[in-house]
């Protein structure tokens, strides 16, 4: 890249906090135009990435790997860091998909934030949230990244709770903050180690040393111990098992807020640490088995909990949750994988915000009801919503040609590749979870868009309905809501079949993630593809029968144990209380026993020991002078005693 465009890299990030900056500060002043200068800010920034593209792709594949140093940012004895950006293929992969995907994402938030006396504050949180991711992507340091760490959590923290007034949208924006920083702690104690053993945390250095076998000294315990605290990062920002119980919470925020963190921003965050620190986990193999199987557990968990929601937005955070997970497990499965996680990511991008900013719209048409039991019917009311959510829906099925079919099933055919067990464990939950996927999304579409409807509009023809069946009247929402969501279903459609010519944006990324030959599955690629989509027929068929041709009660009939399980996240709520809060609790009380009745209480205790003494020595300072001359004469005597003794 030339020096001229690479020196844009920091306008990247200054241009989205700048934005950020004047809407917080102008106050209600820039009230009536402020949500245009989120947009602009937003869109300008897409611009200087989309000149940085252009220009990376005009650079042979062994230059697009460059630093811009700004300046020395820290330099305290052997620890040095500049602040400086990465710009490669993976980190522009990120700036035009938080870029694009963000600013249609602004665009849609004018008309659905039209009547929120807080928009101006909205939208700056939400430049906010674009400045910070990426400062995450294009840092060249673990440190600098953390910074961008920090500021996403801190802007989630801040839309999730947007809507403060109400009690239980305040907890769950504390509860995102507070699982994260968890999290958070799994990168500070890799940035220790990598300190201790490299003497460095700047990429450079770190994953040079990983890679290019100078680690070969340091002791296979501590390359695994930074492997799982990067994988403990990623689990706080990725929603993945076991700081998962904060996605589903989070969709308290208002709706273009799910659309930002569950498709450009938070949850992708923490697939590209572990495939940005790639050379780390190549050499701490233990670690990167850790990985995929976390990815396979949650992936099953996210698409279970999805059968079973009938909040169409929990729904959507069960499906991000396994998304996440099928990157994760690629991410795990080592160089084979990590293209395509990215990959994937990439096209989920497209399709999970066209199918949040689709959920948007229905509860805009709907008086902002979630129920999925009180829709249906939708499809001639909503035909915009219902064709752009419907090819969302055919992408995440992996439906040929439709994006995800290239990105997801490259997942599954990389899960069946080795030897021993692990092929055919991961192959099959990535499998399994492709039908679990194609049931729960359909049962989402169907419930939304088709069968008989469960609502009235007060018409003379449902006016002795007494079914319980709320009012609604649906309606079609505005262009600055629709146009956003059509360029999304273009993306659906399209994206994955794009890249995938050629093996196009493998080879994008391979300055990165390096030159990967080709192995073959343990089964036939063919015969892969065609368990698939069988699985995925089966799924919608399945859905079909239950929620388009069979009537769908408004009320949650009786259920198995594993359908009311789900119904509550498999009760991961219980378990995190039972594991961690309650004997947290216990502990912190005993400990304010022991300080109360050790420390401070009874003639034993330091504190009352202390106090009493004190108490005696206050009054020898009574302010008499006759008290001060009697203790004077009396230590006068005690001396002359002393002397007296002596002499004789």
């Amino acid at each position: 890249m030339t020096m001229q465009t690479l020196s844009l890299a920091p306008w990247l990030v200054a241009t989205p906090m700048l934005g950020a900056a004047v809407l917080l500060l102008a106050g209600r002043r820039s009230d009536r135009w402020g949500h245009w200068l989120g947009v602009l800010a937003s869109a300008a920034t897409f611009v200087v990435g989309l000149v940085m593209l252009l220009d990376m792709l005009g650079t042979p594949a062994d230059a697009r790997v460059a630093q811009h140093t700004v300046g020395t940012w820290l330099d305290a004895g052997p620890l040095h860091v500049d602040l400086g950006f990465q710009v490669d293929p993976l980190s522009m992969t990120f700036v035009m998909l938080v870029t694009f995907v963000g600013t249609l994402i602004h665009v849609y938030s004018v008309a659905y934030m039209d009547h929120d006396v807080d928009r101006r504050r909205f939208f700056a949180y939400l430049n906010l949230f674009v400045a910070a991711m990426l400062l995450l992507v294009l840092a060249d340091s673990y440190l600098l990244l953390f910074v961008g760490w920090e500021g996403v959590g801190l802007a989630s923290f801040l839309l999730i709770g947007f809507w403060d007034g109400r009690r239980e949208n305040a907890v769950a924006g504390k509860k995102a903050f507070v699982m994260n920083r968890v999290g958070d702690m799994g990168l500070i104690v890799a940035m220790m180690l990598m300190l201790a053993t490299f003497g460095a945390v700047d990429f450079s250095t770190v994953l040079g040393a990983a890679g290019d076998g100078s680690a070969a000294g340091v002791s296979q315990g501590t390359m695994t111990a930074i492997g799982l605290m990067l994988l403990l990062a990623a689990c706080g920002k990725s929603a993945q098992l076991p700081l998962q119980a904060w996605l589903g919470d989070a969709m308290a925020g208002p709706t273009p807020v799910s659309a930002l963190i569950h498709a450009a921003t938070m949850v992708t965050a923490g697939v590209y640490l572990l495939v940005r620190s790639g050379p780390l986990l190549e050499a701490a193999p233990d670690a990167q088995l850790v990985v995929a199987i976390v990815g396979a557990l949650t992936l099953l968990f996210g698409a279970v909990v999805g059968t079973a929601k009938d909040d169409i937005k929990k729904a959507l955070a069960a499906s991000t949750m396994s998304q996440i997970g099928y990157m994760m497990l690629a991410a795990g499965l080592g160089p084979v994988g990590y293209a395509f996680a990215i990959f994937h990511l990439l096209t989920h991008g497209f399709f999970k915000a066209g199918l949040f900013l689709g959920a948007g719209s229905v509860m805009h048409a709907m008086d902002d009801d979630v129920n999925m039991r009180r829709f249906g019917g939708l499809a001639r009311l909503l035909p915009v919503t219902a064709i752009t959510m419907g090819l969302g829906w055919l992408a995440i099925l992996g439906v040929p040609p439709f994006s995800g079919f290239w990105s997801k099933d490259k997942i599954i055919e990389a899960a069946f590749v080795g030897e021993g067990w692990r092929p055919w464990v991961f192959g099959t939950v990535a499998l399994l979870g492709a039908g679990i996927t194609a049931y729960y999304m359909s049962r989402l579409f169907f419930m939304t868009f088709m069968g008989r409807r469960r609502w009235r509009d007060g018409g003379p023809d449902d006016r002795q309905r007494d079914d319980g069946a709320p009012v609604r009247h649906p309606h079609e929402s505005p262009a600055l809501m629709t146009w956003p969501m059509i360029v999304l279903a273009v993306g659906s459609v399209a994206l994955g079949g794009l890249l995938a010519v050629g093996d196009g944006f493998v080879t994008w990324l391979e300055p990165v993630t390096g030159h990967v030959e080709h192995h073959e599955p343990v089964l036939p690629v063919w015969l892969l593809i065609t368990l698939t989509l069988l699985l995925v027929a089966l799924g919608v068929v399945l859905a079909f029968r239950q929620y388009a041709v069979a009537a769908v009660p408004v009320t949650p009939p009786p259920a198995s144990v594993l359908v009311r399980a789900a119904r509550v996240d498999l009760h991961q709520d219980d378990v995190n209380e039972a594991v961690v809060m309650r004997p947290g609790q216990y502990l912190t009380r005993s400990l304010v026993y022991g300080d109360r009745t050790v420390v401070d209480a009874g003639w034993l205790g330091l504190a009352g020991a202390i106090g009493r003494l004190g108490t005696r020595l206050r009054g020898l300072q009574n302010g008499y002078v006759r008290s001060y001359a009697a203790t004077m004469l009396g230590g006068l005597g005690v001396v002359a005693l002393v002397v007296w003794l002596l002499a004789n």
